[in-house]
């Protein structure tokens, strides 16, 4: 069932169309009779690990053949092909945007009360209900992340830093390393998308999630509730280094891997990067402490895969047997460890010690998810913010935030 207030309403027409049409000639056996499975997601990064499983899967099912495409910009390629009536059997993606949009107009199947999400923490699957606001499950979650803080465990161990538990003991810590002359956080925000690993820990921590629902029904603004979070946007950048807008990610994940910083507001993902830089740096990572009571802190955890299959896929059952076998404990397991990820599936833990600090948060379900899954592409929120962070203007930033949502929101 398909919850759509104003926000949902106006689903493109050409994908309502698309699944009136019949399938489109896509060959569903191979040469000797194996059923064919497009496996289709969109994680470059993820695609060896992914290669691995599949093969794994194939061996096990002769009679099935999964294959995998990961074309770039996959997203966009997905709604193309969406439009083209040409859906894959099985997808791995985002809980984004698209996934919302795809969500509501009828091309995922709907989980709710299959076997392939009895064993998926609850915590998750109530994420992609909100993020997709449909009533069904559309989705299976499978592997998660996390946007915080890391530190350099070393550094602080030199000048006697314990790791901040409160948003006065961040910057009360940051002020003591760029006093002793070192550069506190390493900000690498020539990617305009790098902006937004601050707001997305300060606006669902001092906001709320429910915020965005709000919002979708016209109800709250961003100029309404949204002005501590700019403030503390601002506030940190106070204690970057001398060119916050001229590195880039690439750079800051070297940067950090070398000790040039003490602290890096970044997500999990990526902590293979910065080990290929230096196999021997000691990563810390702590919530991003965005308000002075600690107790209510969460850790901004959200979907970074989700597993779905087209509603109108003739292999229904073939599909959700790849499904199930990627969520065997010992499947997912090495897919988050290859990936330095967590685990939707109850009971499968990441060990990696760079996130042992994240553990007690992520058992006790002090989580709360990413700000930008609820806010539409178009709205252009990369751009929004860099700007903002550039120019410092708070009443602007907050009515162009609003205007851009309203834009986007008359034409859905």
């Amino acid at each position: 069932m398909i919850r759509l207030g104003k926000w949902g309403k106006a689903i493109t027409i050409c994908l309502t169309a698309a699944l009136l049409l019949s399938a489109c000639g896509r060959q569903d056996e191979t040469a000797d009779g194996k059923v064919k499975i497009e496996f289709f997601q969109n994680k470059p990064e993820a695609k060896g690990s992914f290669d691995k499983l599949i093969a794994k899967f194939n061996e096990q099912h002769p009679d099935v053949q999964v294959t995998q495409v990961n074309p770039p910009d996959a997203e966009t390629v997905l709604l193309t092909r969406v439009v083209k009536n040409d859906i894959p059997d099985v997808i791995g993606m985002g809980a984004t945007d698209t996934y919302s949009i795809l969500a509501q107009s009828g091309i995922f199947a709907d989980f709710e009360g299959t076997p392939l999400l009895s064993n998926i923490d609850d915590n998750y699957v109530k994420m992609l209900q909100d993020v997709a606001g449909t009533e069904g499950v559309n989705g299976v979650p499978y592997a998660t992340n996390a946007n915080g803080i890391m530190y350099n465990k070393t550094l602080f161990k030199q000048m006697g830093l314990t790791v901040p538990k409160t948003w006065d003991e961040l910057i009360a810590t940051a002020r003591k390393i760029k006093e002793a002359g070192k550069i506190p956080f390493y900000f690498t925000y020539k990617d305009d998308w790098q902006t937004n690993l601050p707001f997305n820990a300060l606006g669902p921590n001092l906001v709320g999630i429910d915020f965005f629902l709000q919002r979708r029904e016209n109800q709250v603004t961003f100029q309404e509730k949204y002005r501590e979070v700019a403030e503390k946007q601002l506030e940190l950048m106070k204690y970057g280094h001398n060119d916050n807008f001229g590195k880039a990610y690439s750079d800051g994940n070297r940067a950090f891997a070398n000790g040039d910083a003490f602290m890096y507001i970044q997500g999990t993902w990526a902590i293979p990067e910065i080990r290929k830089a230096n196999p021997d740096v000691q990563i810390g990572f702590f919530p991003f402490p965005a308000s002075n009571d600690a107790a209510n802190n969460k850790l901004i955890n959200g979907v970074d895969t989700l597993l779905t299959i087209s509603s109108e896929t003739p292999h229904k059952k073939e599909a959700e047997e790849f499904i199930a076998f990627l969520t065997e404990p010992e499947n997912i397991g090495q897919y988050i460890k290859e990936q330095t990820l967590f685990s939707a599936v109850k009971g499968v833990k990441q060990d990696d010690p760079a996130v042992a600090e994240l553990q007690p948060y992520l058992q006790q379900g002090k989580v709360i998810d990413f700000a930008d899954h609820y806010i539409p592409a178009a709205v252009q929120l990369n751009s929004i913010v860099q700007s903002f962070l550039q120019n410092g203007d708070i009443d602007s930033y907050l009515k162009t935030l609003d205007r851009e949502w309203d834009k986007v929101a008359d034409r859905r």
